[in-house]
């Protein structure tokens, strides 16, 4: 990881997993997968929240690349 780089991805997590689990506690999930309501409903509010536009499959790399830590 590269220097000063860690506490942008703290954030950046945080604020990721915040949401999920909002739609996760909304109802938007049905058994392992979110609904696509649900998807564009996290790629929203990470939007507004981070100023930076990302698309869905970026989501879900990010997303799969923090399972495996």
């Amino acid at each position: 990881m590269v220097k000063g780089q860690s506490n942008v991805d703290k954030r950046l997590t945080k604020i990721f997993c915040g949401i999920y689990i909002k739609e996760i506690l909304k109802g938007n999930r049905l058994g392992t997968l979110f609904t696509k309501d649900g998807w564009l409903k996290i790629m929203t509010n990470f939007e507004k929240e981070t100023s930076k536009a990302y698309s869905q499959r970026q989501l879900k790399n990010r997303w799969n690349a923090l399972k495996k830590e």
